[in-house]
Protein backbone atom coordinates (compact mmCIF):
# COMPACT_ATOMS: atom_id res chain seq x y z
CA UNK A 1 0.00 0.00 0.00
CA UNK A 2 1.76 3.53 -1.13
CA UNK A 3 1.96 6.26 1.78
CA UNK A 4 1.82 9.65 0.85
CA UNK A 5 4.37 10.96 2.98
CA UNK A 6 3.24 15.27 3.42
CA UNK A 7 6.21 17.38 3.46
CA UNK A 8 6.03 21.35 5.09
CA UNK A 9 6.13 24.41 2.98
CA UNK A 10 9.24 25.88 3.43
CA UNK A 11 8.18 29.38 4.59
CA UNK A 12 9.10 32.07 2.88
CA UNK A 13 11.55 34.95 3.43
CA UNK A 14 8.62 37.95 3.62
CA UNK A 15 6.25 35.04 6.36
CA UNK A 16 9.35 34.56 8.16
CA UNK A 17 10.46 38.13 8.59
CA UNK A 18 6.38 39.00 9.63
CA UNK A 19 6.44 36.28 12.13
CA UNK A 20 9.80 36.96 13.88
CA UNK A 21 8.61 40.54 14.11
CA UNK A 22 5.40 39.24 15.52
CA UNK A 23 7.02 37.69 18.07
CA UNK A 24 9.61 40.37 18.78
CA UNK A 25 6.42 42.76 19.49
CA UNK A 26 5.13 40.20 22.33
CA UNK A 27 8.07 39.47 23.61
CA UNK A 28 8.01 41.89 26.18
CA UNK A 29 4.43 41.02 27.55
CA UNK A 30 5.47 36.97 27.58
CA UNK A 31 8.56 38.09 29.50
CA UNK A 32 6.55 40.04 31.64
CA UNK A 33 3.57 37.67 32.05
CA UNK A 34 6.84 34.27 32.89
CA UNK A 35 8.60 36.63 35.30
CA UNK A 36 5.91 38.72 37.03
CA UNK A 37 2.67 36.02 36.71
CA UNK A 38 3.78 32.66 36.42
CA UNK A 39 7.23 32.55 38.09
CA UNK A 40 5.53 33.94 41.21
CA UNK A 41 2.29 31.59 40.98
CA UNK A 42 4.79 28.43 40.81
CA UNK A 43 6.98 29.63 43.55
CA UNK A 44 4.23 30.43 46.13
CA UNK A 45 2.42 27.22 45.75
CA UNK A 46 6.00 25.20 46.52
CA UNK A 47 6.37 28.07 49.60
CA UNK A 48 2.81 26.83 50.62
CA UNK A 49 3.85 23.60 51.68
CA UNK A 50 7.05 25.04 53.43
CA UNK A 51 8.05 26.70 56.81
CA UNK A 52 9.46 29.63 54.92
CA UNK A 53 10.53 32.69 57.64
CA UNK A 54 13.06 34.76 54.56
CA UNK A 55 15.46 34.76 57.11
CA UNK A 56 16.17 30.87 56.94
CA UNK A 57 15.73 28.49 53.43
CA UNK A 58 12.22 26.95 53.57
CA UNK A 59 11.66 23.65 54.88
CA UNK A 60 9.46 21.19 53.44
CA UNK A 61 6.85 20.50 55.83
CA UNK A 62 3.86 19.18 53.67
CA UNK A 63 0.37 20.03 54.64
CA UNK A 64 0.88 21.43 57.62
CA UNK A 65 0.06 25.11 56.25
CA UNK A 66 -3.45 24.32 55.34
CA UNK A 67 -4.02 21.98 58.68
CA UNK A 68 -3.23 24.97 60.98
CA UNK A 69 -5.46 27.35 58.45
CA UNK A 70 -8.35 24.58 59.11
CA UNK A 71 -8.07 24.10 62.50
CA UNK A 72 -5.35 26.57 64.54
CA UNK A 73 -6.10 30.27 63.05
CA UNK A 74 -9.29 31.77 63.90
CA UNK A 75 -8.15 34.70 61.82
CA UNK A 76 -8.81 32.70 58.86
CA UNK A 77 -12.47 32.43 59.65
CA UNK A 78 -12.92 35.58 60.48
CA UNK A 79 -11.87 36.82 57.17
CA UNK A 80 -13.23 34.39 55.19
CA UNK A 81 -16.60 35.04 56.45
CA UNK A 82 -16.22 39.67 56.28
CA UNK A 83 -14.19 38.52 52.61
CA UNK A 84 -17.62 36.69 51.69
CA UNK A 85 -20.09 39.39 53.38
CA UNK A 86 -18.39 42.36 51.74
CA UNK A 87 -18.40 40.41 48.42
CA UNK A 88 -21.75 39.67 48.07
CA UNK A 89 -23.43 42.75 49.24
CA UNK A 90 -20.52 45.18 47.59
CA UNK A 91 -20.74 43.76 44.32
CA UNK A 92 -24.39 43.66 43.70
CA UNK A 93 -24.72 47.31 44.96
CA UNK A 94 -21.89 48.51 42.67
CA UNK A 95 -23.48 46.86 39.71
CA UNK A 96 -26.77 48.67 40.36
CA UNK A 97 -25.57 51.77 41.44
CA UNK A 98 -23.09 51.86 38.03
CA UNK A 99 -26.03 51.09 36.03
CA UNK A 100 -28.47 53.57 37.42
CA UNK A 101 -25.98 56.46 37.44
CA UNK A 102 -25.12 55.38 33.66
CA UNK A 103 -28.59 55.58 32.36
CA UNK A 104 -28.18 58.83 33.91
CA UNK A 105 -25.63 59.90 32.07
CA UNK A 106 -26.40 58.26 28.81
CA UNK A 107 -29.41 61.00 28.84
CA UNK A 108 -28.90 63.73 25.83
CA UNK A 109 -28.60 66.40 27.76
CA UNK A 110 -27.01 69.92 27.44
CA UNK A 111 -23.36 69.48 29.09
CA UNK A 112 -23.53 66.07 29.80
CA UNK A 113 -19.96 65.69 29.19
CA UNK A 114 -19.00 67.51 32.60
CA UNK A 115 -21.14 65.40 34.49
CA UNK A 116 -19.71 62.27 33.19
CA UNK A 117 -16.26 63.64 34.47
CA UNK A 118 -17.42 64.27 37.17
CA UNK A 119 -18.67 61.40 38.39
CA UNK A 120 -15.69 59.39 36.88
CA UNK A 121 -13.00 61.54 38.66
CA UNK A 122 -13.48 59.72 42.30
CA UNK A 123 -11.97 56.49 40.09
CA UNK A 124 -9.10 58.23 39.83
CA UNK A 125 -8.31 58.97 43.64
CA UNK A 126 -5.38 57.25 45.20
CA UNK A 127 -7.28 54.64 47.04
CA UNK A 128 -5.57 55.91 50.10
CA UNK A 129 -6.44 59.84 49.63
CA UNK A 130 -10.13 58.17 49.12
CA UNK A 131 -10.45 56.40 52.10
CA UNK A 132 -8.77 59.05 54.75
CA UNK A 133 -12.11 61.41 52.85
CA UNK A 134 -14.39 58.74 53.36
CA UNK A 135 -13.17 58.00 56.68
CA UNK A 136 -13.61 62.52 57.47
CA UNK A 137 -17.14 61.92 56.21
CA UNK A 138 -18.21 58.94 58.01
CA UNK A 139 -16.29 60.83 61.49
CA UNK A 140 -19.48 60.09 64.15
CA UNK A 141 -19.47 63.49 65.76
CA UNK A 142 -18.38 66.28 62.32
CA UNK A 143 -19.10 63.92 59.45
CA UNK A 144 -21.29 64.81 56.59
CA UNK A 145 -22.94 61.65 57.03
CA UNK A 146 -24.36 61.99 60.47
CA UNK A 147 -25.32 65.66 59.77
CA UNK A 148 -27.32 64.46 56.86
CA UNK A 149 -28.65 61.85 59.28
CA UNK A 150 -29.60 64.29 62.04
CA UNK A 151 -31.22 66.57 59.19
CA UNK A 152 -33.84 63.75 58.48
CA UNK A 153 -34.33 63.31 62.21
CA UNK A 154 -32.37 59.90 62.50
CA UNK A 155 -29.74 58.93 64.80
CA UNK A 156 -26.48 59.74 64.56
CA UNK A 157 -24.63 56.33 63.42
CA UNK A 158 -21.12 55.32 64.62
CA UNK A 159 -19.97 54.38 60.96
CA UNK A 160 -16.07 52.70 61.35
CA UNK A 161 -16.18 53.21 65.44
CA UNK A 162 -18.99 50.66 65.53
CA UNK A 163 -18.35 46.65 64.99
CA UNK A 164 -21.93 46.56 63.85
CA UNK A 165 -21.62 49.05 61.24
CA UNK A 166 -18.21 49.00 60.21
CA UNK A 167 -18.60 46.13 57.43
CA UNK A 168 -21.68 48.26 55.73
CA UNK A 169 -19.63 51.58 55.60
CA UNK A 170 -16.60 49.69 54.32
CA UNK A 171 -19.17 48.29 51.37
CA UNK A 172 -20.28 51.71 51.06
CA UNK A 173 -17.18 53.39 50.45
CA UNK A 174 -16.56 50.60 47.65
CA UNK A 175 -18.89 52.81 45.52
CA UNK A 176 -16.92 55.87 46.03
CA UNK A 177 -15.05 54.51 42.92
CA UNK A 178 -17.76 53.16 40.26
CA UNK A 179 -16.94 55.19 37.88
CA UNK A 180 -14.93 52.60 35.98
CA UNK A 181 -18.09 50.61 36.15
CA UNK A 182 -19.97 53.04 34.73
CA UNK A 183 -17.90 53.98 32.15
CA UNK A 184 -18.38 50.13 30.60
CA UNK A 185 -21.88 50.40 31.30
CA UNK A 186 -22.00 53.48 29.27
CA UNK A 187 -19.94 52.07 26.53
CA UNK A 188 -22.87 48.89 26.41
CA UNK A 189 -25.71 51.62 26.20
CA UNK A 190 -24.02 53.61 23.62
CA UNK A 191 -24.06 49.65 20.80
CA UNK A 192 -27.56 49.23 21.77
CA UNK A 193 -29.43 49.97 18.46
CA UNK A 194 -31.89 52.52 18.40
CA UNK A 195 -33.83 50.90 15.88
CA UNK A 196 -34.52 48.65 18.38
CA UNK A 197 -35.55 50.91 21.11
CA UNK A 198 -37.50 53.40 18.47
CA UNK A 199 -39.20 50.47 17.12
CA UNK A 200 -40.24 49.48 21.01
CA UNK A 201 -41.99 52.79 21.58
CA UNK A 202 -43.61 53.09 18.19
CA UNK A 203 -45.84 49.25 19.11
CA UNK A 204 -46.30 50.91 22.79
CA UNK A 205 -44.28 49.61 25.24
CA UNK A 206 -43.11 51.93 28.16
CA UNK A 207 -40.20 53.05 29.26
CA UNK A 208 -39.60 50.19 32.11
CA UNK A 209 -41.03 47.77 29.40
CA UNK A 210 -37.89 49.01 26.96
CA UNK A 211 -35.69 48.46 29.91
CA UNK A 212 -36.26 44.94 30.99
CA UNK A 213 -37.10 43.99 27.01
CA UNK A 214 -34.21 45.58 25.28
CA UNK A 215 -32.04 47.64 27.23
CA UNK A 216 -31.58 45.29 29.67
CA UNK A 217 -30.98 41.83 27.84
CA UNK A 218 -28.49 43.40 25.72
CA UNK A 219 -26.34 44.84 28.28
CA UNK A 220 -25.76 40.94 29.73
CA UNK A 221 -22.62 41.06 28.04
CA UNK A 222 -21.77 44.10 29.97
CA UNK A 223 -23.00 42.92 33.19
CA UNK A 224 -21.25 39.40 32.67
CA UNK A 225 -17.96 41.83 32.56
CA UNK A 226 -18.52 44.20 35.43
CA UNK A 227 -19.53 40.95 37.34
CA UNK A 228 -16.81 38.82 36.81
CA UNK A 229 -13.92 41.97 37.45
CA UNK A 230 -16.32 42.54 40.95
CA UNK A 231 -15.92 39.70 42.23
CA UNK A 232 -12.54 38.96 41.72
CA UNK A 233 -11.51 42.83 43.63
CA UNK A 234 -13.95 42.51 45.51
CA UNK A 235 -11.89 39.21 47.04
CA UNK A 236 -8.78 40.86 47.05
CA UNK A 237 -9.78 44.38 49.03
CA UNK A 238 -7.34 45.46 50.74
CA UNK A 239 -5.95 48.96 50.73
CA UNK A 240 -9.79 50.57 51.72
CA UNK A 241 -9.58 47.70 55.00
CA UNK A 242 -5.68 48.64 55.83
CA UNK A 243 -6.70 52.12 56.13
CA UNK A 244 -9.82 51.93 58.35
CA UNK A 245 -8.76 49.03 60.86
CA UNK A 246 -4.99 48.61 60.49
CA UNK A 247 -4.00 45.42 60.71
CA UNK A 248 -6.12 43.97 63.53
CA UNK A 249 -9.18 44.55 60.89
CA UNK A 250 -10.60 47.37 64.19
CA UNK A 251 -13.09 47.58 65.42
CA UNK A 252 -13.47 43.97 67.12
CA UNK A 253 -12.17 42.18 63.73
CA UNK A 254 -15.23 43.65 61.72
CA UNK A 255 -13.22 44.81 58.23
CA UNK A 256 -10.22 41.84 59.20
CA UNK A 257 -10.30 41.31 55.24
CA UNK A 258 -8.96 37.97 53.98
CA UNK A 259 -5.61 40.38 52.12
CA UNK A 260 -5.06 41.55 55.55
CA UNK A 261 -4.61 38.24 57.07
CA UNK A 262 -1.91 36.92 54.23
CA UNK A 263 -0.28 40.68 54.80
CA UNK A 264 -0.13 40.71 58.24
CA UNK A 265 1.44 37.32 58.34
CA UNK A 266 3.99 37.77 55.65
CA UNK A 267 5.21 40.53 56.50
CA UNK A 268 4.61 41.51 60.26
CA UNK A 269 4.90 37.37 61.55
CA UNK A 270 6.92 36.52 58.42
CA UNK A 271 5.23 33.49 58.00
CA UNK A 272 5.84 33.27 54.85
CA UNK A 273 4.78 29.66 54.09
CA UNK A 274 1.45 30.18 55.91
CA UNK A 275 0.64 33.24 54.03
CA UNK A 276 1.61 31.22 50.29
CA UNK A 277 -0.83 28.61 51.74
CA UNK A 278 -3.40 31.56 52.44
CA UNK A 279 -2.82 33.44 48.79
CA UNK A 280 -3.19 30.03 46.92
CA UNK A 281 -6.78 29.11 48.86
CA UNK A 282 -7.61 32.83 47.72
CA UNK A 283 -6.64 31.88 43.87
CA UNK A 284 -8.53 28.54 43.75
CA UNK A 285 -11.30 30.07 45.35
CA UNK A 286 -11.49 33.18 43.13
CA UNK A 287 -11.11 30.78 39.77
CA UNK A 288 -13.86 28.43 41.17
CA UNK A 289 -16.10 31.39 41.36
CA UNK A 290 -14.79 33.03 38.08
CA UNK A 291 -16.07 29.38 36.50
CA UNK A 292 -18.79 29.43 38.28
CA UNK A 293 -19.71 32.21 37.17
CA UNK A 294 -18.92 31.94 33.21
CA UNK A 295 -20.89 28.73 33.13
CA UNK A 296 -24.29 30.31 34.54
CA UNK A 297 -23.81 32.85 31.99
CA UNK A 298 -25.34 30.23 29.39
CA UNK A 299 -28.59 30.81 30.90
CA UNK A 300 -29.14 34.72 31.10
CA UNK A 301 -25.97 36.34 29.08
CA UNK A 302 -27.79 37.01 25.36
CA UNK A 303 -26.05 38.48 22.30
CA UNK A 304 -27.46 40.62 19.78
CA UNK A 305 -28.20 37.92 17.20
CA UNK A 306 -30.15 36.35 19.78
CA UNK A 307 -27.34 33.47 20.99
CA UNK A 308 -26.87 33.22 24.58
Amino acid sequence: MATMSLRRKPMGTKKRREAIAGWLFVLPWVVSLLVFTTYPVIWSAYLSFTDYSVLQPPRWIGLDNYRMMWDGDPSFWTSVQNSAYYAFISVPLRLVSALALAMILNMGVRGIGLYRTIFYLPALAPPVAGSIVFILMADPNSGVFNVILQAFGLPKLGWFQDPDWAKPALILMSTWGIGVETLVFLAGLKEIPRDLVDAASVDGAGRWSRFRNITLPLLTPVILFNLVIGVINSFQVFTQALVVGSTQGNPVESTLMYMIVIYRQAFRYFAMGYASALAMVLFLAIVLVTLVIFRSARFWVYYEGGDR
